[in-house]
């Protein structure tokens, strides 16, 4: 609670408008069925700002000790997430939860796995202050930026004003904007029989997959208690709202790309989406906050293939292999 507070508190310091520089729009390339990207008044995409936030997403400046980057807990080859069970931070401090993908966060609700934070601006805030992730402050990494020319440059261009907070959060986010997913076999709709069976598998109400990872994205974005545990170590979003009826909920994720993205949920917990598939298959815990959609359901082991397989048809290979997104 009070690293939201905290990040409440900085972000209305670095939210004034500035005069706008000449812009060049930066074209987005949106995948077919997409929705067009709202961006926000005071943070369009252009080419040099999305070359800064690239640039900045990739340093490990914005770290204490100038040891870990954004892309240490968010590799392109794991769809920008991370196949670790928690990412190390400065000095290898562990945190408890697991690195989600960034795949498609323009369309984002809202960030962190308890949803506590309502923009992409203000979720850059979180890794940078997290003691367990980079441990640092934002006004410090735009001192180290000011003493670098090249950072001054790309600055002024991008956002008509020197390295500081406002900067930093507007260009990462708008490089993070860019990261969109939607080329898999699935939305090509190149799929083989049993690919086919288990999506009718995925969208049956027997099942209900598609009641929380339903839409274009995978996800329905709520904050849901899928019954991991009897008793939850994280307590989720309760940690925002302090809400006993929000004990043990966290975002839903999307399942893009979901066969790169292990291990599973929250913390790691589960290794592989045959695990993942037992868990919902039991029933989960039967925790008190425990979604009623998690009630159990019976598979035979071709069933539980299919339904594999066609998790896989979200695999975007194009997206783990775009270059525009590549350090430079």
């Amino acid at each position: 609670m009070k690293l939201i507070v905290g990040l409440l508190a900085v972000s209305c310091f670095i939210s004034c408008e500035v005069d706008s520089p000449i812009i060049i729009h930066y074209k987005i390339e949106i995948p077919n069925g997409f929705p067009e990207i709202n961006h926000p008044s005071d943070n369009q995409t252009t080419a040099g700002r999305v070359a800064l936030g690239k640039r900045l997403f990739y340093d490990p400046i914005l770290s204490r000790d100038s040891s870990i980057s954004c892309n240490s807990c968010h590799i392109q080859e794991f769809a920008f997430a991370d196949n670790k069970k928690v990412s190390p931070g400065v000095e290898g401090e562990l945190g408890v939860r697991n690195s989600m993908s960034l795949a498609n966060v323009a369309y984002a609700d809202f960030f962190l796995r308890e949803g506590g934070v309502p923009t992409l601006e203000m979720q850059v805030l979180a890794p940078i202050h997290e003691h367990s992730e980079m441990d640092f402050n934002i006004i410090p990494v735009a001192k180290r930026m000011k003493l670098d020319s090249s950072y001054v440059a790309q600055s002024l261009k991008a956002y008509n004003r020197e390295p500081d907070a406002f900067v930093i959060t507007r260009a990462i986010s708008a490089f993070e904007r860019t990261l969109l997913s939607g080329n898999s076999n699935y939305d090509r709709d190149y799929l083989s029989a049993s690919e086919r069976d288990g999506k009718v598998l995925f969208f049956s109400d027997s099942l209900a997959c598609s009641a929380c990872h339903g839409t274009f994205l995978f996800t329905n974005q709520g904050i849901e208690n899928n019954g991991l545990y009897e008793q939850y170590a994280d307590s989720g979003r309760y940690k925002v709202s302090h809400l006993e009826e929000d004990i043990g909920k966290f975002k839903t994720p999307t399942l893009r790309n979901i066969e790169l993205t292990a291990p599973y949920m929250h913390d790691g917990l589960l290794e592989s989406l045959e695990e993942v598939i037992n868990h919902y298959e039991s029933g989960g815990k039967e925790h008190f906050n425990q979604s009623p959609l998690i009630n159990g359901f019976t598979l035979n082991s071709t069933e539980k293939e299919n339904l594999i397989a066609f998790l896989h048809t979200l695999t975007d290979e194009d997206f783990k292999l775009n270059s525009s997104f590549q350090k430079e």
